[in-house]
């Protein structure tokens, strides 16, 4: 069996031999296996999504049991059981008062949905020309043209101009690559807060409507927040009326060891973003949770958010949903995570004595290791160099070794780790010997 280069037209790929593209066929534990049988440890979660591993019969008899009960009906102006009791289990979960929760089918969907409650929130309290939205630069929102628009990763933008004006970029997080302050951490990360402020100001408080921040920054190889960040862009958004929207479609359900990410670095969002984690992937589910405050105005007589998606809040979704937050409870996920993320980074750390590792950073369950062609000055490679080092070589040498994970270079280039949250010092002691044996013959080859 093979990908079918004639017909299947693969996501983010290039299509060029993709004839050769891998087909996995089933999933155990944190290993997936191919069409002729290889195993493979799941280093990436699938696509940071899988939280509770491949194969997990229960969720798929949930799922059936939904499917034979109601497969499918909408929630535009109707609700349906598992629907109403996510809804009321996320809000719940959330922080403070984030109570209200508007179903997509994933997160791309869910950012989208968030630019458009804020514009149409402000419209309707008197303030019309707030819409403008600040990001960070290199960060990843998703692919709809609003989502992209906000995303600040330049090569992925330029085919599909024009885009949604009125988004601006600000610096984001790597403290590695630090412009100022890289020794330290805190007056770093009030200088980067205080870039949202200055972006506010020069747009003018008046236009800008949203800050949409990831709690750790998935692109360029996941950017934790010095400390103080968070408060300090919270103190912002309070100051000019912006509303503070935490991206969470990587970091929520115990990617970081919390449900959700906000709650990890203790700051309150408007708006939290989320998918992926929500089903471990079982189904295909996204949610925009807000606060009570931004629902007010849609309550009123008449008034309505004109805004939805076919199978947002499908029935199945919701059932899965639901029925994998209750075995992260019955199950202990979040302090397993907690209990073992220590040792994942310690593990992943051994690999800063081999040459090519400039830095290793992240929180969790969810890793970045940045290449660099000299640690002492931290010099990184070429676009040519990144290319025949990233595409060359480590991506299908990684695989070949036994592991998936994501080589990248959106940013400087990096080696991506999120696995499933059931993983173990057996796994990470896996993952560092593959790492290892695969960089040090990059390096040879260097």
């Amino acid at each position: 069996m093979s990908a079918s280069a004639d017909h299947l037209w693969l996501h983010f790929s290039r299509m060029a031999g993709a004839e050769r593209a891998p087909v996995m066929v089933r999933g155990e534990g944190a290993y997936v296996f191919d069409d002729r049988g290889k195993r493979y440890l799941d280093g990436l979660a699938g696509l940071f999504v899988n939280q509770l591993g491949h194969g997990r019969a229960d969720l798929a008899e949930v799922a059936a049991e939904q499917a034979r009960t109601l497969a499918f009906f909408p929630i535009w102006s109707y609700a349906h059981p598992s629907a109403l009791a996510l809804a009321d289990k996320l809000a719940a979960l959330a922080p403070g008062d984030l109570n209200r929760v508007f179903f997509t089918s994933g997160g791309g969907e869910a950012v989208e949905s968030a630019w458009k409650l804020a514009k149409n929130y402000f419209k309707l309290v008197g303030k019309p020309l707030k819409h403008k939205v600040i990001s960070r630069a290199i960060a990843y929102h998703g692919t709809t043209h609003g989502a992209l628009s906000i995303t600040g990763l330049p090569p992925l933008k330029q085919q599909f101009e024009p885009l949604v004006p009125s988004t601006f970029r600000v610096p984001n997080t790597n403290i590695y690559r630090a412009p100022v302050h890289r020794d330290d951490p805190e007056a770093f990360g009030r200088w980067a807060a205080d870039q949202i402020a200055i972006a506010i100001e020069q747009e003018g408080p008046e236009t800008v409507a949203a800050v949409f921040l990831e709690p750790v920054q998935n692109a360029g190889g996941c950017f934790p927040p010095p400390p103080g960040y968070f408060e300090r862009v919270r103190e912002i958004c309070d100051e000019h009326d912006v509303l503070l929207v935490s991206d969470e479609v990587i970091c929520a359900f115990g990617r970081l060891g919390t449900m959700f990410g906000a709650e990890r670095y203790g700051y309150q969002p408007d708006i939290i973003t989320c998918a992926k984690g929500l089903t471990s992937g079982y189904a295909p589910l996204g949610a925009m949770i807000a606060s009570d405050r931004l629902y007010e105005p849609f309550a009123e007589p008449g008034a309505m958010f004109a805004h939805g998606y076919t199978f947002g809040g499908h029935p199945v979704a919701t059932a899965v949903g639901l029925a994998n937050l209750e075995i992260f409870e019955r199950e202990q996920v979040l302090e397993h995570v907690r209990a073992n993320e220590g040792a994942f980074r310690s593990t992943l750390e051994r690999l800063t004595d081999l040459p090519i590792v400039g830095d290793v950073r992240g929180d969790g369950y969810f890793y970045g290791i940045e290449l660099v062609k000299d640690k002492t000055t931290r010099e990184t490679f070429d676009e040519d160099e990144s290319e025949r080092l990233l595409r060359g070589f480590l991506s299908d040498a990684l695989f070949d070794a036994g592991l998936y994970c994501r080589a990248d270079d959106r940013g400087d280039p990096v080696i991506q780790l999120s696995p499933p949250l059931i993983c173990d010092q057996t796994h990470f002691d896996e993952m560092e010997q593959i790492l290892r044996g695969v960089l040090t013959d990059a390096w040879a080859r260097l």
